[in-house]
């Protein structure tokens, strides 16, 4: 063994993991929201009113558009609030995958029946 080995290297520094973790929960916000507003829409007639943004495509110009502004709304909210700092990724994940499964779910139309 030779001497370098020995020796113990200090812990590397922790990498601000904020920023990617901003982009991940935002996605996930996005994609729950876009399931939200879609159930909504079909289901109350105000809001259907409300999202109908351009006749010939229906409600669905107003959910995608209102859906993405959340989605970058919150991103750069996020970003702002972690952007330097290092967050727990792990549960951040969770959540988000939570959230995008929840939206996923919110989307077939014998789920969205029961409500």
């Amino acid at each position: 063994m030779n001497m370098q080995s020995r020796i113990a290297m200090p812990n590397p520094p922790a990498v601000a993991n904020g920023a990617g973790a901003a982009a991940v929960l935002s996605a996930g916000i996005g994609c729950f929201a876009l399931a939200v507003l879609a159930l909504a829409a079909d289901k109350s007639a105000p809001i259907k009113r409300l999202l109908l943004f351009y006749k010939p495509t229906g409600v669905l110009s107003g959910v995608t558009t209102t859906a993405i502004l959340i989605w970058f709304l919150t991103w750069g909210i996020l970003e702002w609030r972690w952007g330097k700092k290092t967050v727990a990724l792990g549960r951040i994940n969770i959540v988000s995958l939570a959230l995008l499964g929840l939206g996923f779910l919110l989307t077939f139309p014998f789920i969205v029946d029961r409500f």
